[in-house]
């Protein structure tokens, strides 16, 4: 059962770690088992939007970690159900649709994937590069490669997306009616090579999208800015750029969560996967998460579930209930203090820092092999992490 659609089950699922909104059942970015990651960006192009309920992006993301074992496996899950199933309905929890269709960044251990869609049609790229690192943000994706795993540093082949289409010619994979489409909506006369984004676009972008441009534009130039000396500090750096855009505080969107991924080629260390749980890269605490056997629950950063819930009574979203986890109100009560009390709300974000810090040498430690910890501290570490971030909000 996704949000709106029910589909056949398949036989195996991966387990998976996933950043979402609370009303829905997909996700819009997270991990799997497998070191496969994905998140998606909502987009608009020439084919219509449509209202009916169908697959949401953010279930798709849910289902390529569940179904895949490798970035190449998830993109061929998605655009299969995509071709079969079509995505639509609304994707935010307000009686007022808000329909977009989606974007995707995919990486694993080998190689990463950019695929964008167009309702039921989609074209991929493959990024050049073997990725290391992948950063997942509300609004936007980067994803950068590298040859060394220690240390995480890199040169070339870095690519984000941000709520527009981005594949031009480079096209490695497409829908096989992808062009014979754009031709009899007459988008596209079948002469010279086919662009993804110049013949799909809209010609007129509506307002949000010019925000996307420059979003997508700035992003781009944070990452050649800092080529050949990019870690995961310096994307979390990248997350936290209000100046960009990247991170959005402001007028009606605020960037609700954000992830760094680092995947080392080599299958025997494990890959390291930071999330904040709570809003605003800018005053939250990435912290570390690796899949490891007996894991255990953080129950402070899942939402409550509702009997009657709005999201799933027909009329939806009929009224609203609260579904901000634990460490959402400690972190949201935390930021009210900041700005009451900015001398206090400096000294706090510091405190946060350092245990953002603790986190990071502790990965580069594990990466590096100068500590080996034992699978029951690695099943631990996301807990006490979560533990250690709500003691100081109190």
């Amino acid at each position: 059962q996704c949000t709106y659609l029910e589909i056949e089950q398949a036989e195996r699922t991966h387990a998976v770690v996933l950043s979402r909104p609370a009303w829905l059942w997909g996700a819009e970015m997270g991990a799997n088992e497998h070191g496969v990651c994905v998140g998606n960006e909502g987009v608009w192009t020439r084919e219509p939007v449509g209202e009916d309920e169908a697959l949401l992006g953010m279930d798709l993301v849910r289902l390529g970690l569940e179904r895949g074992t490798s970035a190449r496996e998830a993109l061929e899950v998605i655009t299969a159900l995509l071709e079969h199933y079509g995505q639509g309905g609304s994707c935010k929890e307000e009686p007022v649709p808000f329909v977009y269709h989606n974007t995707f960044l995919l990486a694993d251990r080998a190689e990463a994937w950019v695929l964008e869609t167009a309702g039921r049609y989609w074209a991929a790229q493959r990024i050049r590069g073997e990725p290391a690192l992948v950063v997942l943000g509300r609004q936007g994706a980067l994803s950068t490669p590298q040859s060394d795993p220690s240390p995480p540093a890199f040169a070339e082949g870095s690519r984000n997306i941000s709520n527009q289409l981005s594949i031009g010619r480079e096209i490695t994979a497409e829908h096989a009616g992808l062009r014979q489409h754009a031709r009899s909506q007459g988008w596209w006369s079948g002469d010279g090579e086919f662009s993804f984004a110049e013949v799909f676009s809209l010609a007129h972008q509506p307002p949000r999208m010019e925000a996307a441009k420059a979003r997508y534009r700035a992003g781009k130039e944070l990452l050649r800015r800092h080529a050949g000396h990019i870690t995961a500090e310096t994307f979390m750096a990248i997350l936290r750029d209000k100046a960009s855009g990247i991170c959005v505080d402001s007028e009606g969107f605020r960037t609700a969560g954000s992830m760094v991924s680092v995947l080392p080629q080599d299958p025997a260390v494990p890959c390291v996967h930071f999330f904040t749980a709570t809003p605003d890269p800018s005053r939250s605490v990435f912290k570390p998460f690796v899949f490891v056997a007996g894991l255990k629950p953080t129950p402070q950063v899942r939402s409550p579930t509702f009997r009657d819930d709005p999201a799933k009574k027909i009329p939806r979203f009929q009224s609203t209930v609260d579904r901000r986890h634990e460490l959402y109100r400690r972190h949201q009560a935390a930021l009210e203090l900041m700005e009451r009390d900015q001398e206090r709300g400096r000294k706090l974000l510091q405190t946060l820092r350092d245990l953002e810090k603790q986190g990071l040498e502790g990965m580069n430690a594990l990466l590096g092999g100068t500590v080996a910890p034992r699978p029951e501290e690695l099943a631990d570490l996301f807990f006490d992490c979560v533990e250690a971030e709500m003691k100081f909000y109190t």
